[in-house]
């Protein structure tokens, strides 16, 4: 199973989880965060991108899945991504540079036929 096979799996089972408890506050949040990351001033990929900068700095790999996938699905170039990336770096520091370098493999991984929209029902990654 390849490194994204296994995060969608996962994630998917996870967020079933977390949402078959039924807890009004998990569902609130999650609706929450799908309208957030919704088409609006700011492109979709551009939110992503901005989701992936926030990952990197609060070095939560998951997140950084999600918000890489997005980003690439939504249209992002590598270009793109490489100077959010750098952002992320400034402003998180040399903290941050293991969690770069999972990021640049999981790019080098990533397959566009691969890659869709998750359902809005679910968080970020987070």
């Amino acid at each position: 199973m390849t490194l994204w096979e296994e995060f969608r799996q996962r994630r998917k089972q996870q967020n079933a989880a977390i949402l078959a408890t039924d807890v009004r506050h998990f569902r609130r949040f999650f609706a929450l965060d799908g309208a957030t990351y919704e088409e609006g001033a700011l492109p979709r990929r551009i939110k992503e991108l901005m989701g992936l900068v926030a990952s990197l700095v609060l070095r939560c790999n998951d997140c950084i899945l999600y918000h890489l996938d997005q980003a690439l699905h939504y249209g992002a170039t590598r270009q793109e991504i490489y100077e959010a990336l750098s952002i992320g770096l400034i402003v998180g520091g040399s903290i941050v540079i293991p969690h770069l370098r999972f990021t640049i493999e999981a790019l080098e991984q990533w397959h566009p036929e691969e890659s869709s929209p998750y359902a809005t029902d679910s968080p970020s990654g987070n």
